[in-house]
């Protein structure tokens, strides 16, 4: 019998504010806007995406929509939720 495996999630693997800023501070250098949002998405889980929602002033089930696999969320969300995760944007 083969062993048993889970999909790696790694929102379980982003324990503290600097894991996070630097997980998207990483994905912001090397990734797509694309990628950057699905990070978001990550780094909201991580953080729980209730609290994240309520810190940004939006709805928990639209920040899941906004930030799901194809979303396309408009900057503003973007923004409230970067801010909410203790981070800044900025332009280099």
């Amino acid at each position: 019998m083969g062993k048993m495996t889970k999909p790696l999630d790694i929102a379980e693997w982003l324990e503290t504010d600097e894991d996070i800023k630097e997980f998207l501070a990483e994905t912001a250098r090397e990734g797509t806007h694309q990628d950057f949002i699905h990070a978001l998405n990550i780094a909201a889980r991580a953080k729980g995406m209730s609290e994240i929602a309520k810190q940004a002033g939006v709805n928990r089930q639209s920040l899941y929509k906004s930030l799901a696999d194809g979303g396309s969320p408009k900057f503003e969300t973007i923004s409230k939720v970067v801010e909410a995760l203790g981070c800044k944007l900025t332009v280099a």
